[in-house]
Parts: structure tokens; sequence; C-alpha cells
């Protein structure tokens, strides 16, 4: 098998054991940190994800220059672009560190809910992830030169045993009585290690060298002109929810952020899953985009890969309106009901944006991301600043409320898009997608409801519920809402799976 095969297939694997663990371990540390300490390690991790933003895009842009110059058997010139990166990178390690300073001794002010303690604790968490950051972002490039190398399979296999081993040790950690503290030195011995072992392999395995030859502002301008929109993403990414999670933590105490962090995790999930199926699709779109295909084909196209698309996330919605309540009260306990509505309303959110994720490599195709970057992070701030506005009077839910209202103006405006500029068929797009899986889901819901009132309280009775919910569901969707295309794919997995 290749490496991008085996590369895919890791990334899967990732993707599988993030979400299966994360289930699994965050009950776990909830319980071990109390819902208070719980609150403040994830509204922290949080404001610090927001620093990952200030990497402008270079990982990305070694990646794509590293291949460039590989194809090209450019010696000297990738010496000298990553001397150059590497240059920067120092330069934005420092700007972390001041930002990250000045910000850490202004946190006492915006925590105003929190207490002298819970203060010193989210500082001194605050300042190693800071560390962190720093050492992170230039570490993270030789990730992406063994990427542009073509080289997947180590990376991917460094980032899956990191993630087996962080998991074990920071079980074995709480159980013997470890606290947020010892999570986060733990993630940044990890982080060093990890990146001293890939500074070892693109170093000594691929001999790739930095070497400054020459130092031009036109080299450093075509090197920003190409990561800016990929910069522009990456903060559109942050806001998408982590801002609001940020902003609630001006004027909420540890335990609700606590309860709005586990609402993220859920949604993020969600999306997980949908992406991994929607992946194996892009590349075949991405080669008719190229080869020039019609609209009207490439709306084809879009819908095949939306329905595949709607069958995974229409069972995770459907049994999540049914029986979410029951999962989040046995998953992390009864003072947690109000994630169950934030993960449900991301959810319903998200759905749309999830189905159409074809849409991902034609923008990048068509050369039109620009439109895209620009029209999300306006709406996401307003979302956010009207998030902030209701959360004053509603709390956690009004925060989430905020941003979703700003997501889905920015997903309708970018309806109208799809359908003017780049002549989707966006009304046919909705009607065959949607087509019998619609009124199959209402069906289905309606059995489900019934299902919920089998009696019990305890996972043995979740699990009874979710299984006869997915027999039903599978049932329903195959000898109604299928068709011969997707039947193909099942008959397909079927195969492949049984040898």
């Amino acid at each position: 098998m290749s490496q991008i095969k085996k590369g895919a297939a890791l990334n899967y694997v990732s993707i599988l054991l993030t979400n299966l663990i994360g289930l699994i371990l965050t009950p776990y540390i909830i319980s071990s940190l109390g819902d208070s300490e719980y609150g403040i390690y994830t509204t922290v991790g949080a404001l610090i994800g927001t620093f990952s933003v200030l990497d402008f895009g270079l990982n990305n842009t070694i990646i794509r220059f590293v291949a460039k110059y590989q194809a090209e058997k450019k010696t000297e010139e990738e010496e000298n672009f990553l001397a150059i990166t590497m240059i920067l990178y120092l330069i934005i390690s420092s700007i972390v560190l001041l930002v990250g300073f000045g910000i850490y001794f202004n946190l006492d002010h915006y925590f105003s809910e929190m207490n002298l303690e819970e203060i010193k604790l989210a500082k001194t968490i605050f300042l190693i992830l800071i560390f962190n950051i720093a050492i992170g972002l230039p570490g993270g490039a030789f990730t992406g030169i063994s990427l542009g190398y073509e080289r997947f399979i180590f990376p991917k296999s460094i980032s899956i045993i990191r993630y087996i081993l962080r998991s074990l040790l920071v079980f074995f950690l709480l159980y013997f009585g470890g606290k947020s503290m010892s999570i986060v030195i733990l993630d940044t011995i990890f982080n060093v290690i990890v990146i001293l072992t890939m500074f070892y392999f693109v170093n000594k395995k691929l001999k790739v060298k930095f070497k400054l030859h020459t130092f031009n502002k036109n080299y450093v301008k075509q090197i920003f002109a190409y990561s800016v929109w990929i910069f522009i993403y990456s903060i559109v990414a942050q806001f998408q929810w982590k801002a609001g999670h940020i902003a609630l933590g001006n004027i909420s105490t540890p335990e609700v952020l606590g309860i709005y962090a586990v609402g993220l995790m859920l949604g993020g999930y969600y999306g997980a899953f949908s992406s991994a199926i929607t992946s194996v699709f892009v590349p075949r779109a991405t080669q008719m985009i190229v080869l020039g295909a019609s609209p009207e084909s490439l709306t084809s196209e879009m819908i095949k890969i939306g329905r595949v698309s709607l069958f995974v996330l229409m069972f995770i919605l459907g049994a999540f309106v049914l029986y979410g309540k029951q999962f989040v009260t046995l998953w992390v306990g009864d003072n947690y009901h109000i994630s169950w509505t934030i993960a449900l309303l991301i959810m319903l959110a998200y759905t749309i944006p999830l189905v159409q994720g074809f849409t991902g490599p034609l923008i990048e195709a068509k050369n039109k991301v620009a439109f895209k970057s620009i029209t999300y992070l306006i709406c996401l701030l307003l979302g956010t600043l009207l998030g902030y506005i209701l959360a004053m009077y509603y709390g956690s839910l009004g925060m989430i409320s905020g941003t979703i209202i700003g997501w889905m103006v920015a997903q309708n405006i970018m309806n109208v898009f799809y359908h003017k500029a780049l002549k989707l068929n966006i009304f046919r797009f909705f009607r065959e997608t949607f087509n019998k899986i619609l009124p199959s889901q209402i069906l289905i819901t309606l059995i489900g409801g019934a299902i919920m009132f089998i009696p019990g309280v305890g996972w043995l009775n979740f699990i009874l519920k979710i299984g006869l919910y997915g027999i039903v569901y599978f049932l329903v969707m195959y000898f109604i809402a299928v068709n011969d295309y997707e039947k193909g794919l099942i008959r397909q997995v079927t195969k492949k799976l049984s040898k």
C-alpha cells in the first residue's frame, strides 16, 4: 500500500480513536477534576487555542512549497525557503510570548466570576500552555516538511501513538490523585518529545537542511501571499465555536464553562464523523473540477456525496434528539443536561454545511476562497457579539444561539454564492439530496419515539434503545430512501468487511 493510502487509512484511525477515547475519557476527567476545575481547564485551553492562528498559514505553505521544490528538484531553493520560514517562526513565537504575557497579567480582570484560587490555577495553566504554543508552532513545521515529502505514515503514526499513550497516562495520573496541572505538564512533555522526534526524522531520515542562501523581501511576500487566506480560514475555524467559549469566560462561573465545553465537544464529534465519510469522495470530485466539468455535472456529484453524508448525519442527529438526554446524563451526570441542548443546536446548524462538504475543494479550485473566508469571518464575529449580549440574560444557551445565528446567516449567503457565482443548481441539490431521506427520517423518528417508552434508565437500557433505533433506521432507509447507486456502495462496503 502506498504512503498516501496508508496515510489516509491512519487518518481515519486517528479520527475514530480521538472520538472514541474522548467519549470514554471525558466523564472520568470531569469526575476527577470536578465541575469547576474542568471548566477552568477547558476555557483556558480554548483561549490558548486561539493563538494557533498566529501560524499565519505557514504550515500549509511549507507543505505546498516543499512538494513543489521536490518535484522541481530545486534543493538550494528548498533549503533557503525552510531557513526563511524558521526565521519567521522564531518571530511569531516571540510575538506569542509577548502577547501571552500581556494577557497573563490581565486574566484576573477577565475571569470576573472566578475566585482567587480559581484565577491562580487558570493563570498557571495559561503560562504553561503559552510555552506549549511558542514551541509547538515552529515544531509543527517538521510535520509539514514530512507531508511535503509525501511521507505520511511516520507523522500520522506518531500522532496516534502520542494520543493513545497520553490517554493512558492521563487516566493513571488522575487515578493517583493528579489534577489539571498534571495533564498540562504531561501535554508539555509529549509536545517536546514529538517535536524532537519529528526533527530527527526530518534531519536524519529525509536529510533535509535549513540553510539561508539569500534573504529577499519579495520572497517573504510570496510566502505570505499564499498563506494569507489559509490564515483567515484558521481564524474562521477558531471563531466557529471557541470564540463563544472565550467570550462566555468573562461572565460565567467555571461550572457553566465546563457545561458549555461538553456541548461543544459533542457537536465537534458530529462533524468529525461526517468529514471522515465525505473525504473519501473528495479526490474524485477535485479531478472533475480540474478537468472542467459542467455546473450540472458538479451538482450531480455534490448530490451523490451529500446524500451519503446525510445518511450518516441523520442517524446520529435522530438518535441524539431522541436519546441524547439519557446519554448525556449517563455519560457526565445530571449537572450537564444543558450540554445536550447546546450540542443539539450545533448539530442542527452544522448539518447543511457538512452535507455541502463538496463545495470546499470546488471553491479552492475556482479560486474563490477570499469571499468565503471574509463572509464567515464577518458573520461569526457578529454572531459572537450577539451571543455575548444574549449570554448576559440566558447564559450558555444565549452564547451558542448567537454563534449559530451568525453561522446560519453565513451559510445562507454562501448558498446564494454557490448558485449565482459557481453556477451550482442549489435548488436541485436540496430537492434531490433530501428526497425520500427526510420523510423516511420523520417515520423513523416516530418509531424511535415509541422506543423511548421502553422502561429503564441505565446503560443497558440506552444500548437497547440505540440498537433498536439502528435496526429501524437501516431498514427504513434501505427500503425507502436508498437509491441504486447507494445500494451499490453498501454492497461494496459489506463485501470488503466480510473479507
